[in-house]
């Protein structure tokens, strides 16, 4: 069985990325993209989908484990009878996103190793033709070659590959694992202590520009670091998380491929970014925002590949098994092909920023912006499938018409502010009519809060960013019952949930964890509210749930108080980001995005 999702840390080069569990398994890698097909597919089901293990081969007394500072350089170091050892885990960044570093370090006495390598192509499915070269082995299985280079003996063992082999105080061991096209000739391999210093400068240098100051500036930016892991370099686009598959709620069916751009984080990523002083990160992804919504707006999807594809079939992998039993294992995410209205309000919110701040000319993008806005025109009051991407039927989600309301807001401002060509009054006259449709039909008396959609009773924490986007003031007396009602219904031990899940809602069983990003909503309103000290009440609690790397995931159920949900989220670290710098910067995201 794989290993408790917060015992997983992570390795990324910014092309691909992998997850190493505490006791040195590698079991989760995808090369050579974020999206590509596991070839360590362990963490969905067993070692003989894949992984990779190096570890102490007798008893562990203790492990203790640690980032190098400013850097996704992993170190965990294993206390044993016989002395201690460091295993250092490392994505090296060069640009190619092949490589896998691993360095077997002695610190005290001599230690028996033992090495563990189960290659599996095509998500635990395929198993390769092994063969030995110089200096290690090489795998291949169509396409793909992987090989495995270190000075250390191997041999087979079944379908795996093993070696035994001891390491003394001041002794390094490595071992370097490439990916390389199979028709191609061998790429060569990088060295492993020149990679490792190399890695360490870059990773550093990239970290040391954060600009964010006081009391959470190492959680910040152990956040920032985790999200530029998330990033492809090569487009700019940001994954949702390394995962997919990881559920919701263990043995629940809630589990989804998170390998993707959403286009729904793209304001909360640039405000994050900025703020902390990654100005070129932002651009890249205002740049592949705009080539990825680029054409027939009614073809808008609201999310992407991370080079901006459109087209990700959702396939079911029959074959594996599923974390603890989560079935069924999904690649690709059919909610490519829902209706949601809120990603127009995000688009347009987010060109909105960047144009804001310089980091677009001012007419880039605005020919597309007006196209998309002539379709919204036509379409906000229809249903949609909403925030939340439900399976079950369309309906007129409040937080949907909100964000049609941010985007023709975002578009009158364009024209106020920047004095970009459009209709202003026709902009503003829609507008009106948006905001008034939701104050009449979105917000229901005798509930005394706004509600999941027109007609319902249901209370939905989405809710919560009617204040951060400028639509209501905090303060509103429906804002205040909003809130009231959303921590009346769901806040549950001291965590916010989405909705009161069930079939008739969202056409999938009940249960899922609480989602991690509404309650740092929650924290952003308590802090817009005065509502100092339970705001930061909150942003402890949540951001005191990472693991002792500082990770997190989609969700946390505070039953099993298990990390759940895919990992690490990148919605949550931004999340994360933003609440820190509206509880400690002079005008925080929160405040810049309703007054902006």
């Amino acid at each position: 069985m794989a290993s408790r999702i917060e015992d997983y840390a992570v390795i990324a080069d910014r092309q691909s990325i992998a997850l190493v569990a505490k006791d040195g398994s590698l079991d989760w890698l995808c090369l050579p993209r974020f999206d590509s097909d596991a070839c360590f597919a362990a963490l969905l089901g067993t070692p003989d989908n894949g992984r990779w293990k190096i570890a102490p081969e007798g008893e562990v007394r203790a492990v203790r484990r640690r980032y190098r500072p400013g850097t996704l350089i992993l170190e965990t170091e294993f206390e044993t009878p016989d002395g201690a050892v460091t295993l250092i885990d490392l994505m090296p960044i060069f640009g190619q996103g092949t490589d896998v570093v691993r360095i077997v370090a002695g610190q005290r006495g001599r230690v028996p190793m033992r090495m563990e390598l189960l290659l599996r192509f095509g998500y635990g499915a395929i198993v390769p033709w092994v063969r030995a070269i110089e200096g290690g082995i090489e795998a291949v299985a169509g396409p793909d070659a992987l090989r495995l280079i270190t000075p250390v003996m191997t041999h087979g063992e079944g379908l795996s590959t093993v070696a035994q082999f001891s390491v003394g105080a001041g002794e390094r061991v490595p071992f370097v694992l490439t990916w390389s096209p199979s028709h191609l000739p061998d790429p060569g391999y990088v060295a492993a202590e020149q990679a490792l210093t190399a890695t360490e400068a870059n990773w550093r240098a990239w970290s040391d520009q954060c600009t964010v100051t006081g009391p959470y500036r190492e959680i910040v930016q152990r956040s920032l670091i985790t999200l530029k892991g998330l990033t492809y370099q090569p487009t700019g686009g940001i994954v949702a998380a390394a995962t997919t598959s990881l559920p919701e709620r263990i043995g629940g069916m809630r589990n989804w491929d998170y390998r993707i751009c959403w286009l729904r984080d793209a304001t909360f990523t640039l405000y994050s970014l900025m703020n902390a002083g990654y100005f070129d990160e932002a651009r890249d992804w205002t740049l592949w925002l705009l080539r990825a919504v680029a054409g027939d707006p009614s073809q808008l999807q609201i999310l992407y590949g991370i080079a901006g594809e459109r087209r990700l079939p959702e396939v079911e992998l029959d074959w594996l098994p599923g974390y603890e039993g989560s079935r069924p294992v999904r690649v690709g995410n059919a909610a490519a092909l829902q209706l949601q209205l809120d990603v127009y309000g995000e688009v347009m919110d987010a060109l909105h920023l960047a144009r804001r701040v310089g980091l677009a000319p001012t007419e880039a993008g605005w020919a597309l912006q007006r196209t998309l806005m002539g379709y919204l025109e036509k379409i906000w009051q229809e249903p949609d499938e909403g925030i939340w991407e439900v399976r079950g039927p369309r309906r007129h989600f409040t937080h949907s018409k909100v964000m049609a309301w941010v985007a023709f807001d975002r578009a009158v401002k364009g024209v106020e502010q920047f004095g970009l060509e459009g209709p202003l009054e026709r902009w503003r006259a829609v507008r009106d009519r948006i905001h008034e449709s939701v104050c009449r039909e979105g917000f229901d008396a005798g509930v005394g809060a706004f509600v999941q959609s027109y007609g319902s009773k249901e209370i939905d924490s989405s809710l919560l960013m009617l204040p951060l986007v400028g639509f209501l003031p905090a303060t509103d007396p429906r804002v205040l019952g909003t809130v009231r009602a959303i921590e009346s219904s769901l806040l549950r031990d001291g965590f916010v949930a989405r909705y009161a899940t069930h079939p008739a809602v969202d056409g999938l069983p009940p249960g899922e964890g609480a989602f991690l990003p509404c309650s740092f909503w929650l924290a952003d309103n308590y802090a817009l509210q005065g509502r100092t000290a339970e705001a930061v009440d909150m942003f402890e609690r949540l951001s005191g749930l990472a693991n002792d790397v500082g990770l997190l995931s989609e969700e946390y159920d505070p039953v099993t108080r298990r990390l759940v949900g895919n990992f690490p989220q990148a919605f949550t670290h931004v999340s994360l980001i933003n609440t820190a710098l509206n509880l400690t910067a002079p005008r925080g995201p929160a405040e810049q995005r309703k007054e902006d």
